[in-house]
């Protein structure tokens, strides 16, 4: 990795992976600010802020924010998620300079017009009821706040419509001034670009930034429960899950080679046991996400009205073999899909930018390739027991969206797991 980082009098880092190999440069800020930083009144403003950002500047409209990047036949866009917000641009090598001075313009002088404001408000509205009419979407919401309830990080990203058209402008305004703060940013670029070029431009562009910011941030507390919503759906959607691992914790690379060997591929014990021996659903997948100080372990499933009740107790004695039983041949296969996905991602500058801003922001350094691989490649088959049987002694998180009549009820799941 050819990364260098430099972080400037105010706090702001800035960080380039240089690659000699391409014509292009992925440049971006990733604010260390998301939907578990809100307040339970404004619930949804970090995903509305994103959106607004785009809307107009002091020097730019929103038309001339979108003809200035596309005129160098650059891309812009942006994400919000539940521990950062992130804007970013793709461009070639020569146009670098723009993409930083757009991406600071609407960082720290975005003017949020009231008419603008009304007009996004009501873009993000319509995105929240598209969310609620697709149950393979919104149910991931349920499960994250059955799983954390009555806390920021188990809240919608989105928010919720009610809150969303009661945020005024002046409360947003103050939210960008409060959170948005050069210790919280970090400047990355990946491709053609030199650093020290690169650290010239951001320091002059980034030059407004308030140095601190308000720190919101409560700690995560895992309880777990169940959701269920009957809807008149073709199909039971399906989310049973366990209590994660953070980031820095020993058991992180466990729980993501425990993830891909029970259902991250067509060789995964889920999808030939369920889909391919059983025939109970067409999609079934596990996933692990991990926070700062917590985590959440899940496995997805769509399966019908009648297949559910076979299909709950197969995952849920799926989970319990591992606790006794890994095979050499799986767990190989598990690792080396696991270091191919890591290794694939350096082929993309985008990738390469926010791996390297993420990092940062979570282990305050840039974790070299070799360290990951040989994490992933030092899991074994006892690493993978101890992390199913450290995962099941929480209570589990379930939620299920459709035709529910014949979903078993949550005491016995419990018991199956437990």
């Amino acid at each position: 990795m050819s990364v260098q980082v430099t972080t400037l009098a105010n706090g702001l880092r800035i960080a380039t992976d240089y690659l000699s190999t391409v014509e292009t440069a992925s440049v971006g800020a990733w604010v260390a600010v998301g939907t578990r930083h809100e307040k339970p009144e404004l619930n949804g403003i970090s995903h509305l802020l994103e959106h607004l950002a785009f809307k107009g500047t002091k020097r730019r409209s929103a038309l001339a924010i979108a003809e200035e990047i596309e005129a160098v036949g650059g891309h812009l866009n942006a994400y919000t998620s539940r521990e950062n917000t992130a804007y970013f641009a793709k461009v070639l090598k020569e146009d670098v300079a723009l993409a930083v001075d757009i991406i600071a313009d609407i960082l720290q002088h975005a003017t949020m017009e009231p008419e603008e404001l009304e007009r996004e408000r009501q873009v993000v509205i319509q995105e929240i009821h598209q969310s609620y009419d697709t149950p393979d979407d919104i149910i991931f919401d349920h499960f994250q706040e059955t799983a954390y309830p009555d806390q920021a990080i188990g809240r919608p990203v989105l928010g919720e419509a009610s809150l969303i058209e009661g945020v005024a402008r002046e409360t947003v305004i103050d939210y960008m001034k409060g959170q948005y703060s050069a210790s919280k940013i970090v400047v990355a670029a990946a491709g053609n670009v030199d650093h020290e070029v690169f650290v010239k431009l951001a320091e002059a562009a980034f030059c407004d930034l308030p140095e601190e910011g308000i720190v919101t941030n409560e700690p995560t507390h895992y309880r777990g429960g169940e959701y269920r919503e009957a809807r008149e759906l073709e199909q039971v959607h399906v989310v049973m899950g366990l209590e994660g691992i953070a980031y820095k914790d020993p058991d992180y690379y466990p729980m993501s080679v425990l993830s891909t060997l029970l259902g991250g591929g067509m060789s995964s014990r889920l999808f030939q046991e369920i889909r391919e021996k059983r025939g109970l659903v067409y999609s079934i997948y596990s996933f692990a996400s991990s926070f700062e100080d917590g985590g959440i372990f899940g496995v997805y499933a769509g399966t019908g009205r009648n297949e559910v009740t076979e299909l709950i107790p197969v995952m849920c004695d799926e989970i319990q073999k591992l606790t006794s039983s890994v095979g050499e041949d799986e767990l190989a296969r598990a690792r080396a899909q696991l270091k191919a996905a890591t290794l694939m991602t350096l082929e993309s500058t985008a990738s390469r930018s926010e791996q390297v801003a993420r990092q940062l922001q979570i282990f305050d350094r840039v974790v070299p390739i070799e360290e990951v691989i040989g994490e992933i490649e030092k899991v074994d088959a006892a690493a993978v027991q101890r992390t199913v049987k450290r995962m099941i002694e929480s209570q589990p998180t379930f939620a299920a969206i459709g035709p529910i009549d014949k979903v078993e009820d949550f005491d016995t799941l419990m018991a199956r797991l437990n």
